[in-house]
């Protein structure tokens, strides 16, 4: 009698998937990877993946316990933050 294999579970999302992880959209999640405000990402060959670990360390860094808690982090909304982006001349 054979056991019965342990399920795989990937390591690394696409961005459609690791937009639902977050609860986030897609767009939302390209948008900060523009920006710089995202969790750190992998690109392998021309396709952009997310590691779980780096979306759970990324959404964690939000992490409150009460609206007084001033956390460990801050998670940005996705636009550009000042003094980052291209310098203008």
């Amino acid at each position: 009698m054979n056991p019965i294999p342990s399920p795989v579970y990937p390591r690394y999302l696409r961005t459609p998937d690791a937009a639902v992880h977050l609860g986030l959209s897609p767009r939302t999640l390209e948008k900060h990877r523009c920006f710089g405000t995202g969790p750190v990402y992998h690109k392998l060959g021309g396709r952009i993946v997310y590691a779980l670990a780096d979306l759970d360390a990324w959404a964690g860094q939000g992490q409150r316990r009460s609206t007084r808690d001033p956390g460990r982090g801050v998670v940005h909304p996705a636009r550009r933050q000042p003094g980052t982006g291209p310098v203008r001349r």
